[in-house]
């Protein structure tokens, strides 16, 4: 049997999404009341994410940023048409994470190939660091999900490296933006790590106990 699963670590995205709950499905009701289908949406902020990653690349960062807080709306509202069309097909979520995982590599592999064109190995270093980081505290959860075992928030999630990286590129301090990213990440995949060995643990007790 599945333990129960724990309590969301509070987070950045935790509070927002709440704060902006209300907003976000009634314009999601909105767009599919217009036919506004939420693969497209998703589809359209992978699109908007590739083209500030080729930015990024270029070293053009404001701009970049600019893109990036466009792309934002579309990975809540995605969610919020779905919802409104009563949307059942699971491929959506599939989808949705996938992208995800494609625009977050994205943006951290042009970041990359910008400082190692331009000679900053170090933070290129880093840079490299926070995608492994990243990918890690992605795919525990997702491992986790496999294996029928709950897996905790942690306090780095994806909308937390966002806002790094934002913060990062509209002020330029690049150095001290990776090492948080780089740091936030590794911890974050350790304490998934850790809490879905916890839980793993406590099903194995319970299914013990349950055959003693």
């Amino acid at each position: 049997m599945r333990p129960s699963q724990p309590p969301t670590t509070p987070n950045l995205s935790t509070w927002l999404r709440q704060a902006t709950s209300a907003l976000t499905e009634r314009v999601g009701r909105s767009l599919a009341a217009h036919g506004v289908h939420p693969d497209l949406l998703t589809l359209i902020g992978l699109g908007i994410t590739l083209v500030a990653a080729g930015l990024l690349a270029g070293g053009q960062f404001v701009a970049a940023a600019v893109l990036l807080v466009i792309s934002l709306p579309m990975d809540a509202l995605d969610g919020a048409v779905a919802r409104a069309m009563g949307r059942t097909n699971p491929f959506g979520g599939v989808l949705d994470s996938t992208v995800d995982r494609l625009a977050d590599m994205a943006l951290l592999l042009s970041l990359a190939y910008y400082l190692a064109v331009t000679g900053r190995f170090g933070e290129m270093a880093l840079a490299y660091a926070a995608l492994v980081g990243s990918t890690m505290v992605s795919y525990i959860r997702a491992r986790a999900g496999a294996a029928d075992l709950p897996c905790a928030g942690g306090m780095f999630s994806r909308f937390e490296r966002l806002a790094v990286l934002l913060l990062m590129l509209f002020t330029g301090w690049v150095l001290p933006g990776l090492v948080v990213l780089a740091v936030g990440s590794g911890l974050t995949a350790l304490h998934r790590l850790w809490s879905v060995a916890q839980f793993a643990r406590l099903a194995q007790v319970a299914g013990n106990d349950k055959g003693a």
